[in-house]
């Protein structure tokens, strides 16, 4: 193979490295001034009150879902196109994770089918700003003023996004959203997630769950000393370090930069692809700007019966391409506990067509046009 693109990766550079290896001269590398830093930084670009880290996007979702009070016996919808731990951060807090159909252009939860899942259990909506271009946020929130819920973002794919002109993290129409720092997203911080929130309970809450539930003030006992601490929660070790958080300081000053270069290639993508007979892409909403964690390209009719040949022949020319994603409901576990008669079309739909093109702000102009022979190639070829 004369070389292989990936769909997505890693920018690391020497600035990165050097700051990591200063916090591991220092005193501190686990729990120290480099979190609440990080932490302060984060919520001041994305325009939040508050920011919360945690050890991956996954116990991000578990903190906020816990800190809104998500309990056994209650509902939350949320999108089947995603990853499985959007869903399953509420099964681990004994809640019942509802899908609602997406859109076939944007593979976004479909605000007009949410309202349809709402029942007198449902406490939550959960939507996914799918490969990092925002969900209509505006009409969710009209649903869950009508019927008295909340709104979590599953931003993952979304820090640098912009919604109604603010930015994703902002919490302008939720509660909360979460943020993924996986090497795959825009920042990375190794593994890694945030909660955003303007609410200062929230904030309290999500504190004391990422660290065993245990606080250090408002004690319900007498204090016994300087070293006292109270659990108040069954909470878990889910605290990112220092060491990590000083990754994560070093690369959101480069955030921005990796943003405008995602789009740069999204544009010249769309010029490429403009009316090709192989495949649609996605676009964006009046009001959304992506932030490109994801190129997906939606197979046309044709080509549908022969995805596994045209995504097998792909990797064989070099490029990295994934599928994002096989849809939640119909995963084994999910089949097993009660999700056998599910339904959602679309998203199903969408996955059939679904193929994830190299995406990352490292790509260089020639892999760009390596991308393009490649891609052409194959479908030519078929």
């Amino acid at each position: 193979m004369e070389k292989f693109v990936p769909y997505g990766r890693q920018y690391i550079d020497g600035d990165d490295i050097n700051e990591v290896i200063k916090v591991l001269r220092s005193d501190f590398i686990t729990q120290g001034p480099r979190i609440d830093e990080f932490e302060a930084k984060l919520a001041e670009y994305c325009g939040s009150k508050y920011a919360v880290t945690f050890n991956s996007g996954t116990s991000a979702l578990h903190g906020a879902y816990f800190a809104l009070g998500l309990e056994e016996g209650q509902e939350m919808i949320t999108s089947p196109n995603t990853f499985v731990a959007t869903s399953n951060a509420a099964l681990y807090l004994g809640a019942k994770p509802v899908f609602a159909d997406v859109e076939s252009e944007t593979g976004n939860i479909d605000a007009s089918k949410v309202e349809k899942k709402v029942t007198d259990k449902t406490r939550l909506i959960t939507p996914v700003h799918y490969s990092g271009n925002p969900a209509d946020l505006k009409e969710l929130h009209e649903i869950v003023e009508k019927h008295g819920l909340a709104m979590i973002e599953d931003a993952a794919h979304a820090i640098g996004a912009r919604y109604a002109g603010k930015r994703i993290g902002a919490c302008q129409y939720s509660s909360m959203a979460i943020l993924s720092f996986h090497p795959v997203k825009h920042i990375t911080t190794g593994e890694g997630g945030a909660v955003l929130t303007n609410d200062e309970e929230y904030y309290e809450r999500l504190l004391m769950f990422r660290s065993h539930g245990i606080t250090k003030k408002d004690f319900v006992k007498p204090s016994d000393g300087d070293w006292y601490y109270e659990m108040h929660h069954l909470g878990y070790n889910y605290r990112i370090t220092d060491i990590q958080a000083t990754l994560g300081i070093s690369q959101l000053k480069k955030l921005d930069g990796f943003v405008g270069r995602r789009r740069e290639i999204a544009a010249t993508y769309n010029e490429i692809f403009a009316e090709n007979p192989y495949f649609n892409t996605v676009f964006e909403k009046e009001g959304c700007t992506s932030s490109y964690h994801l190129y997906p390209i939606l197979l046309k009719d044709d080509y549908l019966d022969r995805k596994p040949e045209i995504f097998q022949k792909l990797r064989s020319e070099g490029l990295g391409v994934q599928v994002h994603y096989i849809p939640v409901h119909t995963q084994p576990y999910y089949q097993n506990h009660g999700y056998k008669d599910v339904s959602c079309p679309v998203a199903e739909d969408f996955y059939r067509r679904e193929i994830s093109i190299p995406m990352y702000p490292a790509m260089k102009d020639e892999d760009i046009q390596f991308v393009e022979e490649k891609l052409f190639k194959v479908f030519r070829d078929l």
